[in-house]
């Protein structure tokens, strides 16, 4: 046995609606999980969020060799066709309700929203349109993986109205993003490591409108993973309820023989959080950089870096050890945690030191074409990544101009007692 998957789901009507327009697909064999909350009246709603869900899971089952290669070596390569897929297989739903709602006036301007978590291996593809969420339950902390596509959550990012404003906005169910209303859709997707005790929550906005995010955790905690979409549900039909409520729960298991693995995706995470560069961006950015990392080992007394030669990728170190030389003298040690060669990520430059390997190494590398192509896809990552290098290199010229004013001053010193030395 190695890292597998549970899910338990649940919709329901809630108490103000007749009709039940949202969708859910639990399908563990797949490794699929699906919530889908339709739009558009007359049943459309309800048609094009099943729709949305039968077609995504036709062409993931035609591929699943995509998710299985995943599962098997997650480089680069196979991490961006898993993507792809569940991109691909989002933006086929949405042509086909499109070409629906087309052809049939009683359903024009139906849609969807759409969240999906495709398994393959210990990795995790989520795919994102609208406002329905995926939560992530890890070591007892909750984490949004998704951000709504909404009117209002659009101004919160750009800062023109504050979070008391958003929650009593008459535009707050405005969304900008659907699955169907138009023949494509832009679709967000994030791949994250899969650990044991993980807990996915993927829900439509009937449950997280009722729901703060602090709840979850404590919910997950407390209540058995069987019980919780009802539990989930029976709250948000407690609080009001005016809306179709769906919850599925995804567990994640696993025994020793992935537990190496999963300290290490643990262990990618918390260098990651500490390193200047990558402090101020939330959970769901430093999952998306994490994203575009590769691991590699280094046995004792290899280069990863040679002083000198020009190199475009930042180094973490995640377990192991390494000497830091500059023209063959060792000058300083980094351990896990530390990190090497961020100025890689600006330029071509050649590398000023050498760094070896003491002992067995394994690092976490991340290239610069990768992050340039993650920065263009995110643009408030991307500002706060370049807010971060300005710091970075504002702390490095202080603290070369603070050297070199001691330097300054132990240079006058030295010709102020020069002439008597000499005499």
């Amino acid at each position: 046995m190695a890292l597998t998957t549970q899910a338990f789901g649940l919709t329901d009507v809630g108490r103000k609606r007749q009709h039940n327009e949202d969708s859910m697909l639990v399908d563990t064999g797949l490794g699929l999980y699906i919530v889908a909350d339709g739009m558009g009246g007359h049943a459309a709603g309800e048609v094009a969020s099943a729709r949305a869900a039968e077609v995504v899971k036709s062409v993931v089952l035609q591929h699943h060799h995509i998710l299985k290669e995943l599962g098997r070596d997650p480089n680069q390569q196979n991490r961006t066709a898993a993507a792809a897929l569940v991109e691909s297989a989002i933006q086929k739903a949405c042509a086909e309700i499109y070409r629906m709602a087309s052809a049939d006036p009683t359903k024009r301007g139906m849609g969807t929203t759409f969240v999906c978590l495709a398994v393959g291996g210990n990795k995790g593809v989520i795919g994102h349109v609208g406002d329905s969420r995926v939560y992530l339950v890890r070591q007892g902390q909750c984490h949004r993986l998704t951000e709504d596509h909404t009117l209002v959550a659009a101004q919160l990012k750009a800062g023109t109205i504050t979070r008391e404003q958003a929650a009593t906005s008459q535009y707050r169910n405005v969304i900008t993003r659907a699955v169907g209303i138009q023949e494509s859709v832009q679709v967000d997707t994030l791949l994250v490591d899969l650990v044991p005790g993980d807990t996915f929550l993927l829900c439509s906005d009937g449950l997280h409108g009722y729901l703060q995010d602090e709840e979850v955790a404590p919910l997950t905690a407390a209540v058995p993973a069987r019980e919780l979409p009802k539990r989930f549900i029976d709250l948000a039909n407690e609080r009001g309820g005016k809306d179709n409520i769906t919850a599925v729960v995804v567990t994640v298991q696993g025994d020793a023989t992935v537990a190496q693995e999963a300290a290490e995706a643990q262990s990618r995470m918390e260098a990651l959080r500490k390193i200047p560069l990558f402090r101020h961006l939330t959970y769901k950015e430093q999952t998306a950089v994490l994203s575009i990392a590769t691991t590699r080992t280094f046995p004792s007394g290899r280069e990863i870096v040679i002083e000198g030669q020009p190199g475009e990728e930042l180094f973490i170190v995640i377990r192991g050890r390494v000497a830091i030389e500059k023209n063959g003298v060792e000058i300083a040690e980094l351990r896990a945690g530390g990190h090497f060669g961020e100025m890689g990520l600006i330029d071509n430059a050649p590398r000023s030191a050498t760094v070896r390997a003491t002992e067995p190494t394994r690092v976490m590398v991340i290239s610069r074409p990768d992050l340039m192509n993650l920065m263009k896809r995110e643009s408030i990552l991307a500002v706060k990544m370049l807010w971060s290098f300005v710091q970075v290199l504002s702390d490095r010229l202080r603290a070369t101009n603070a050297e070199l004013s001691e330097a300054r001053q132990e240079l006058a010193v030295a010709q102020a007692i020069q002439p008597f030395v000499e005499e």
